[in-house]
């Protein structure tokens, strides 16, 4: 009689939502098209478009603007926490203690080799702004061995709920990556996440995204860029406006 009734228990508490048998899946896997120079892993390696969903995307929002909430400070060595780094032999550039300006360097182009590296036991806490509205953010991390915190921030100065990237949730990205802090190439790690997976239910009231670090993370290695799924593709805008062109035609002829 008690087992029946514990089952009953639990099946009442499922259907209305206070207890749940599993997390919700959040989330994306995606593909990385991309195009380097000449000094392959080592050099500029430059995001042409990415493809999930069934869709591909090449309208991109990259972050213009970023605010150092907490950043461990940089003395000397492998000391402090996010720092500025490139490719061996890319372009771009390098700054053991970064200034926002230096952070906006690195993250604010579609050079796959501009990144920014944290030390192995380094914590930040920054707050990135973009360009152009994004619903999708686009996360790549070098080695796909740490872990990073995402968080939303809202226009009213409240946080939406933290999603933790760990190296289960790293997907290769089809490329390398060798740069001034580190000997050899590692793999890059990619992974996807929406405003909803992020607690965000109207976009227009949200502000920035906190990427946070702590000391046992391992210290992540990441570009992150924004693209609207929302908003039509170039080619797809082109492709309305000639459908347009045509109607319009049609009917001046109709008219005569």
């Amino acid at each position: 009689m008690k087992t029946r009734f514990f089952t009953t228990l639990i099946s009442t508490l499922a259907l209305t939502g206070v207890y749940a048998t599993s997390a919700q899946a959040v989330g994306f896997k995606f593909k990385t098209n991309y195009s380097t120079d000449a000094n392959l892993w080592k050099g500029d390696i430059f995001l042409n478009s990415v493809e999930f969903k069934s869709k591909t995307y090449n309208n991109f929002s990259l972050v213009n603007k970023v605010d150092i909430i907490d950043n461990d400070l940089w003395t000397k060595g492998n000391t402090g926490a996010a720092s500025s780094d490139k490719g061996d032999q890319a372009s771009g550039i390098k700054a053991e203690a970064p200034t926002a300006s230096d952070l906006v360097a690195s993250l604010g182009n579609l050079n796959l080799s501009n990144i920014v590296d944290t030390e192995d036991n380094g914590s930040f806490t920054l707050d990135l702004f973009f360009a152009k509205p994004a619903d999708n953010f686009l996360f790549f991390e070098r080695g796909k061995n740490s872990k990073l915190d995402v968080q939303a921030v809202f226009t009213d100065g409240s946080l939406g709920s933290v999603v933790n990237l760990d190296s289960k949730k790293w997907d290769y990205a089809g490329y390398k990556l060798d740069t001034t802090e580190i000997t050899g190439a590692q793999q890059v790690g990619s992974f996807g996440l929406s405003l909803s997976d992020l607690g965000v239910t109207n976009a227009k009231s949200f502000k920035s995204l906190r990427l946070i670090s702590e000391a046992d993370f391992k210290g992540p290695d990441f570009k992150v860029v924004g693209t609207n799924v929302s908003v039509p593709e170039p080619t797809t805008v082109l492709g309305l406006g000639l459908v347009g062109a045509a109607l319009a035609m049609s009917r001046r002829k109709k008219a005569h």
